[in-house]
C-alpha cells in the first residue's frame, strides 16, 4: 500500500499597503507598517519551519514586496514565480493556479489577496486544529499565515479536503523613539 505524499499549502496575506494618492490598486507599495510585518513574516516562516519549495506570487507591487522582504529572513531561497491570475481571483481561479504545481513541490507558498485567500481557506478546510477556522471566519488580517495540509496531489485540493493546521499574525515591531 503507497501512502499519498502530504501536500502542505502557506497562504500568505501581503502586509499593509499605502494608498497614495493617483496610485492604481495594483501599484500600491507597502507601508512603513508593512514593511517590517513582511519581515517578520519570514522569520515567523523560518520559525514555524513553514519554509516552501515553491512560491506563487501576485504580480501587484504589495505582495512583490511582501515576498522580497519575507524572502530576506530566510536561510534559502525557493523557486519563485509571478503569477497574473493571483491578483484579486476568484476561488475556483486560485485554485486552477494550484492544481498546476508539479508533483515533486511538497510546499507551496501563495502570496495574494484577501478575499480570495479567506475564501480558499474556508472553502478547502474540512476542519482546523482548536479555533482556526472560526478566527479566519472572522479576519484574515494583512500578513497573516494560514497552512492547510492534506495528503494526495496539487490537483486534489478541492472543498473540504485539507485540514487547516497552522495560523498566525506576523507583526513586526514598532520602531523606537528617536
Amino acid at each position: 500500500m503507497t501512502i499519498s505524499p502530504l501536500r502542505r499549502l502557506l497562504l500568505l496575506r501581503h502586509a499593509k499597503a499605502a494608498r497614495p494618492p493617483g496610485t492604481a490598486d495594483h501599484e500600491r507599495p507597502l507601508s512603513g507598517r508593512g514593511r517590517r510585518d513582511a519581515r517578520a513574516a519570514g522569520r515567523l516562516l523560518a520559525k514555524e519551519d513553514w519554509l516552501p519549495d515553491l512560491v506563487l506570487c501576485s504580480t501587484a507591487r504589495r505582495t512583490r514586496e511582501t515576498w522580497e522582504l519575507a524572502a530576506a529572513e530566510l536561510a534559502g531561497l525557493p523557486q519563485v514565480r509571478f503569477e497574473p491570475r493571483l491578483y484579486h481571483p476568484p476561488v475556483p481561479q486560485l485554485l486552477a493556479v494550484v492544481h498546476e504545481v508539479p508533483a515533486h513541490v511538497s510546499t507551496l507558498l501563495v502570496i495574494g489577496h484577501n478575499p480570495s485567500l479567506r475564501d480558499t481557506i474556508l472553502m478547502a478546510a474540512g476542519d482546523g486544529v482548536g479555533q482556526r477556522v472560526r478566527e479566519v471566519e472572522e479576519k484574515f488580517p494583512t500578513a497573516a499565515v494560514a497552512l492547510l495540509a492534506w495528503r494526495g496531489t496539487w490537483d486534489g485540493l478541492d472543498a473540504r479536503t485539507a485540514l487547516l493546521t497552522g495560523l498566525a499574525v506576523a507583526r513586526g515591531a514598532r520602531p523606537g523613539p528617536s
